[in-house]
């Protein structure tokens, strides 16, 4: 069974954010080390963790990374056996509401110097940089930023459906969707069987009917917007997307079907900026898919924002110390950041990085601006199916009532929108 963290079990957690200890001589006395863990072992994640590895040991450091492969809650069984057993990493991947949460559990580092001394906290969006220091202290940085809802074109599919326009809002995509169908496009939307995928389809949906309703219902948990016509609407527009899938698809990781999207066999495909980096990294060209923003019935580009970041936890190792040190400058440098974002196919935290030059895509380029213009509209909002809008234990209660709805078609818009309402209740 996962373990994961609940709002009264974290209740009782002590610890406190402490500051870092003899930081300059820890650094300047041992060289530096670093223990850390995430689930990135493959593609181009593991790509560029393993690059990022290398700049720590060109700068003298030892690099001591974990794996985890699979879902984050993976990650998080051996975060917390770690933890309880006193020895936790010095950093580790984690985001969103589960740095506060996993804050409450061990003492984690204050880096507030490293960060004003990198001048970091003036190129982070402000709601970013909110979570990365839930006491006011930062403990955490992000690295990267996706948007979970980009919308992923197979060129040869659009030239099946004899479509040459991206579609804008839900209705475009439908059309499209038949479209594609009518022309000999197989599924018409592309499909992976995990349970991410299920929750993206959800909240690409519902942000893009209403990020006014996602921003109450599933970052804020009203009662009122969980029982609203938007979350029905949502899983209307979800069952459509649903039967436009292949229906033998099951339990797969997204990539088994990269193949078949960019042969035209699948047409359209919801996923997070990665796709990119997934797509290069396995050989395929640029030239064949397009990628544009998400649905959204308004017009204005949403952004559904998912955000990696390390936490630093307290050693008293200075080898350890020092490493968490090297890691932290290592994370918040621009050349970094470029580096990281032009593996994975994300865009850099750092919003005075010029995307402009070689080695960015126009996909890259469409995301950052769209996180501009939806900043700009409040329409940025943070990603549910990715443990950005609630900590692990009530993202796994909605995403559970949404993979049902998605597996059993009998279940109608809305008796989910109240299973879901039910659900939240119950997670609460």
């Amino acid at each position: 069974m996962p373990i994961t963290t609940t709002r009264r079990r974290l209740l009782a957690g002590s610890a406190a954010a402490l500051a870092f200890p003899h930081l300059a001589r820890a650094q300047g006395a041992a060289k530096p080390r670093l223990t850390a863990i995430s689930q990135w072992s493959a593609g181009s994640d593991g790509a560029a963790i393993t690059a990022l590895g290398k700049k720590f040991e060109e700068k003298g450091g030892v690099w001591q990374h974990s794996p985890v492969p699979g879902f984050t809650t993976e990650m998080m069984n051996k975060l917390r056996a770690q933890i309880m057993a006193g020895d936790p990493p010095a950093c580790s991947q984690l985001k969103g509401p589960e740095i506060a949460a996993w804050s409450k559990i061990a003492p984690t580092v204050n880096l507030d110097a490293l960060v004003a001394a990198a001048g970091y906290e003036k190129v982070v969006a402000p709601d970013l940089a909110k979570l990365h220091k839930p006491g006011g202290k930062w403990i955490a940085l992000p690295l990267q930023i996706y948007s979970t809802n980009m919308l992923f074109l197979s060129k040869r599919a659009m030239d099946k459906a004899k479509a040459d326009k991206v579609p804008v809002t839900w209705a475009d995509f439908n059309d499209l969707a038949e479209k594609m169908k009518a022309g000999g496009v197989a599924s018409p939307i592309a499909n992976g069987g995990t349970r991410p995928d299920d929750g993206q389809k959800f909240e690409a949906a519902l942000a893009g009917i209403s990020p006014l309703a996602y921003r109450a219902a599933i970052m804020n948990l009203e009662k009122k917007a969980l029982e609203g016509p938007e979350i029905k609407a949502a899983f209307a527009q979800v069952r459509k997307i649903a039967d436009w899938m292949d229906p033998n698809v099951g339990a797969q990781h997204f990539s088994t079907n990269l193949k078949r999207f960019i042969d035209g066999d699948m047409g359209m495909m919801i996923m997070g900026g990665w796709a990119q980096g997934v797509l290069r990294n396995a050989g395929f060209k640029l030239e064949d898919f397009m990628i544009a923003p998400g649905p959204s019935d308004n017009g204005k580009p949403v952004f559904l924002l998912n955000a990696d970041a390390f936490i630093f936890w307290q050693r008293k190792e200075p080898d350890l110390q020092a490493g968490q040190t090297l890691m932290a400058q290592l994370v918040m440098d621009p050349a970094i950041q470029t580096m990281y974002s032009q593996i994975t196919g994300s865009i850099p935290v750092r919003t005075d990085v010029d995307l402009s030059g070689e080695g960015w895509s126009e996909g890259q380029r469409t995301t950052s601006k769209a996180l501009k213009e939806a900043i700009a509209s409040n329409q940025a909002v943070l990603s549910m199916a990715h443990n950005m809008a609630q900590e692990n234990g009530m993202t796994a209660a909605m995403i559970d009532v949404i993979t049902e709805y998605v597996k059993n078609k009998t279940i109608k818009p809305e008796q989910a929108a109240t299973r879901l309402a039910e659900a939240v209740e119950g997670a609460r």
